[in-house]
């Protein structure tokens, strides 16, 4: 098996080759640092991504708020976590930062809001 990968370790943008020997080794080629190759293996075995998505807010000027994860999450669960992302629920008020749900699905990533979202004031 053979797979090129464009690096987005850093600026530069590397085009990686991968290779999956008959013996199953891996072999790396054409990264320019050590970070390149740490990536490329990662993203052949185990890709990473992390996760922006919405959740919908209960009493607040806003109807949702965005988020991320706090680090990434493997590419794998991001349609599972989406699906149950979007059946949850968080009460206003929100702050930046706010971390609104810890080890998401055993990730070990919080659910973080990068977004404000006053409470609702009640109608007079």
């Amino acid at each position: 098996m053979e797979r090129k990968i464009i690096c987005i370790v850093c600026p530069v943008g590397c085009e990686i080759t991968v290779r999956e020997k008959s013996d199953g080794e891996i072999l790396v080629e054409g990264f320019r640092c050590p970070r390149g190759k740490e990536y490329a293996l990662r993203e052949i075995t185990n890709p990473m991504r992390v996760l922006f998505t919405v959740l919908r807010v209960r009493g607040g000027e806003l109807p949702t708020v965005s988020v991320k994860s706090s680090k990434p999450i493997p590419k794998k669960l991001i349609k599972e976590a989406v699906k149950k992302l979007s059946y949850m629920e968080v009460e206003a008020p929100i702050e930046v930062g706010d971390r609104l749900l810890e080890n998401f699905m055993g990730t070990g990533a919080d659910i973080i809001a990068t977004r404000k979202v006053e409470k609702r004031l009640k109608d007079l």
